[in-house]
């Protein structure tokens, strides 16, 4: 993600290390606990060094999340992340669902100190709200949304509104990231069991009873 950072806005090396020193303390200590004087120490920077990039530590804190919302909720390469999983032809929606659920687990993974930042500050921040309402409507709903469609028309899921549908898959998703990746991380997790028992949660809640 730092890559990302560095090759899209062409950052200089201190704002990097900025960022760097500033994702560290955060996902450690969260946003209100770390001061600008932490992050700079830790960067190796004057503290005056962090507000000729940014204004306040609020900037700081959206230069930060907003890439990694735009990756979460729906990746930079949106086009890419819609054809792995809302454009492959699935035999069944409990397929698709194992496509995106690993997916979005991947890169939580992969990205885990960023990820902590967005899923402990979200609720406290309503720019970063606006920032992930816009990425998901604009980009991964419609794709979404066709793809119940489908679905439905194949007779798996129950005749719920879509949004009802979306709404308790992608809350359910997350719970089990909070779980699993803030709350209860060294527990002994069998990933692939629990990503298996998910799935057949929700399939309990939105697919068709026969």
């Amino acid at each position: 993600m730092l890559e990302l950072l560095r090759n899209e806005k062409n950052m200089t090396r201190k704002q990097i290390e900025i960022i760097q020193a500033a994702i560290e303390l955060i996902s450690e200590k969260g946003y209100y606990n770390t001061s600008t004087s932490e992050i700079a120490k830790r960067a190796g920077v004057a503290e005056g060094t962090i507000f000729r990039h940014y204004k306040t530590k609020k900037d700081l804190l959206v230069e930060i999340v907003t890439p990694v919302i735009t990756n979460f909720a729906a990746p930079m390469f949106a086009e890419k992340f819609v054809d792995q999983v809302f454009r492959k032809d699935f035999a069944h929606f409990e397929d698709l669902m194992y496509a995106f659920i690993k997916n979005r687990f991947e890169f939580a993974q992969s990205n885990l100190p960023l990820i902590k930042i967005v899923m402990q500050e979200l609720a406290f921040h309503q720019d970063i709200q606006d920032a992930y309402k816009k990425e998901f409507s604009g980009k991964v709903y419609p794709a979404f949304n066709q793809t119940l469609n489908f679905y439905k028309e194949k007779g798996e899921l129950r005749d719920l509104p879509n949004e009802t549908i979306i709404r308790l898959i992608v809350s359910s998703i997350i719970g089990f990231m909070i779980t699993r990746f803030i709350l209860q991380p060294d527990k002994n997790w069998d990933d692939e069991g629990e990503i298996k028992q998910l799935i057949s949660v929700i399939m309990g809640g939105v697919g068709k009873r026969s």
